[in-house]
């Protein structure tokens, strides 16, 4: 038998990692196995169970033939960029051969200190995955540098040939591949291949799961009920039309603040991303300092929903649950949150309501919500002409509505290692089953978007970034001036978003013009905002001057411990009125529809 190599995992451990001759029997096994899987699953799902062809939706192959013509162009760039690939090799082969022979050396490129795809021990310590994975890394970063230098592309098409490049990078990874990745073959090895036979059976089950679309599992969906371990503060649904179900949560305190609060989260997502655990809820938190807590679920919808549109989800949905928290209360006035493009709304809704002379909010808190989409970061690349005219045929095709999984697939490439390949890996390749976690759980419970909604979102807020002009858009016939807004206002971002970048949240609090304040917190678009100040993570920066640009009010700004909901809450307090007796839901003028959290919210897609 072939010497096999040995890495050392700690005292006294090892891990053995077998050469690819000894892999034979086992591969043979595995192809054998896999056959007869194979040939079961196209027996249940007819004879191929390929997608359909879709063409070129995101002209990306267009985009790359221009990026090829700008790069023939300027071969003396091309000549200095090879040149510098092979300086590289060159370095990296010289230091393997060193090492080979007993000598330490310097490594020619190490990867970034955040990628966990190389922190198995073999991939430093074993000398052949050493070279596989720098002259990865070599290869990538100069495949990515050579793209981004090519000169005379229009934005677009610089954006996708950036983007896309970077997906191929992440696609051709050692680790994604068995006979290049040292875990997975330790664990064939171990397990007589078991974990790639396996690894196939999840695949299946995932095409199957996704009706021809690879479906990847990301966690252990049997594992959470949304009412009983996710989704559990108890309260009642008090009031619903077509598109929202509105919750009232049960008081935790014997008095409560006069002024309530109603939150809108987004509708992309359900809303129990601020209700996850009882140690991470926001709503659980918001009620054990005292205030009535309502949270908007919004529907699920399908073709009878197909024509709601913008207007709607304002005077349906914001509106609605305004009025109806109010009625339920008893008071004039409200607290308001908008969470994404839930805080998008709630922008067009307060200068609704100020065009109407109403008064029903006290404050508006706005929560990683975009208002300027002139710089909307990498969200861009599938949002032009062209993409979004082939995204209302495929709406249309369906039943005017665009299906959560379409929503859910952009969302995941903006961050692949970690929303796919690292589940590739998991699931295909070592043949494990997904870890059960609730924040991938609700990742994973998407929801649809009618077309009239959101052919107006994408159009008016993305391509023609209407929202910002006076009277660019006009909503139950008012036209609407985000700079009439007047009110106090609140704004959260998080520092390493990718969905809402926080330079660009910043330019929202130069179009109101009452008193507002910007935090900023640590981490991305979910883990910032679900930062409960009893895990003390990732901490917040405050800066009481705005100024005149994002980069200048952080570089004044302090840095916080802990979590923004302290700040927000000190923000909030004298916003909300003297304290009353606790309210119960279904005491006031709205009866009980149904227990939390309602019907909208249990409606889970296939």
């Amino acid at each position: 038998m072939a010497e096999q190599t040995t890495t050392s995992s700690g005292p006294g451990a090892s891990k053995t990692t077998p050469q690819p001759e000894d892999m034979a029997g086992i591969i043979t096994n595995i192809a054998e196995r896999s056959q007869r899987l194979l040939a079961d699953f196209m027996s249940r799902n007819g004879q191929s169970g390929a997608m359909p062809g879709m063409g070129d939706p995101t002209n990306v192959g267009q985009a790359f033939m221009e990026m090829t013509a700008k790069m023939m162009a300027n071969p003396a760039q091309m000549m200095e960029a090879q040149a510098n690939l092979w300086r590289g090799y060159m370095d990296l082969w010289h230091n393997t051969t060193m090492r080979m022979l007993g000598q330490e050396t310097t490594p020619a490129i190490e990867p970034d200190k955040a990628d966990r795809r190389f922190k198995d021990e073999a991939w430093s310590q074993n000398a052949v995955f050493d070279f596989l994975k720098q002259s990865y890394l070599l290869s990538s970063q100069w495949m990515q540098k050579t793209v981004d230098e090519v000169q005379g592309l229009d934005d677009q098409t610089r954006r996708k040939v950036d983007f896309y490049t970077k997906q191929f990078i992440d696609a051709i990874a050692p680790t994604n591949f068995a006979l290049t990745n040292p875990e997975v073959l330790r664990a064939t090895a171990e397990t007589k291949g078991e974990n790639l036979v396996k690894g196939l059976q999840n695949m299946l089950e995932d095409l199957e799961k996704g009706k021809g679309r690879l479906r990847i599992s990301m966690t252990d969906e049997n594992a959470f009920k949304v009412g009983e371990n996710v989704a559990a503060t108890p309260g009642k649904v008090v009031f619903q039309n077509d598109l929202i179900q509105l919750i009232q949560y049960n008081p935790t305190t014997t008095q409560v603040y006069e002024t309530p609060v109603v939150i809108m989260p987004p509708w992309i997502n359900k809303y129990y991303i601020l209700d996850l655990r009882p140690r991470n809820s926001l709503v659980k938190w918001l009620t054990d300092q005292g205030y009535t807590t309502f949270i908007v679920s919004w529907v699920n919808p399908d073709e009878k929903l197909s024509k709601k549109s913008f207007e709607d989800y304002m005077l349906e949905g914001a509106i609605g649950a305004i009025e109806a928290a109010k009625k339920a209360c008893g008071v004039k006035q409200i607290n308001i949150v908008g969470y994404c493009i839930g805080g998008t709304l709630l922008a067009a809704t307060l200068a609704y309501l100020k065009a109407k002379k109403d008064s029903s909010l006290a404050s508006a808190t706005f929560i990683t919500a975009l208002t300027d989409f002139k710089e909307v970061g990498d969200i861009r690349v599938f949002i032009d002409d062209q993409q979004v005219e082939s995204l209302e045929k495929r709406m249309d095709e369906a039943g005017g509505f665009l299906e959560g999984a379409d929503m859910a697939t952009s969302f995941n490439l903006l961050r692949s290692n970690d929303l796919i390949w690292s589940f590739v890996v998991n699931n295909y390749l070592l043949g494990k089953d997904p870890f059960p976690f609730d924040l991938l759980y609700w990742n994973s419970d998407s929801t649809r978007m009618p077309k009239a909604m959101h052919s107006f979102y994408l159009r008016n807020m993305y391509l023609e970034n209407n929202l910002v002009k006076p009277g660019g858009i006009t909503l139950g016939g008012v036209p609407i001036d985000l700079r009439t807004i007047d009110l106090h206002s609140y704004f959260v971002s998080c520092k390493e978003d990718h969905i809402a970048p926080w330079a660009s949240t910043f330019e929202g609090t130069k179009l109101l013009k009452g008193p507002t304040r910007f935090v900023l917190s640590g981490s991305g678009h979910i883990a910032g905002v679900v930062n409960a100040p009893v895990a003390n993570k990732y901490g917040y920066w405050t800066n009481d001057k705005l100024g005149s640009s994002a980069e200048k009010w952080l570089a004044a700004a302090k840095e916080n411990p802990g979590s923004w909901w302290t700040d927000w809450e000190a923000w909030l307090k004298p916003k909300s009125g003297s304290k009353v007796a606790a309210r119960t839901p279904g005491s006031g003028k709205l009866t009980v529809v149904e227990d939390a959290p309602g019907t909208y919210a249990k409606a889970r897609l296939s």
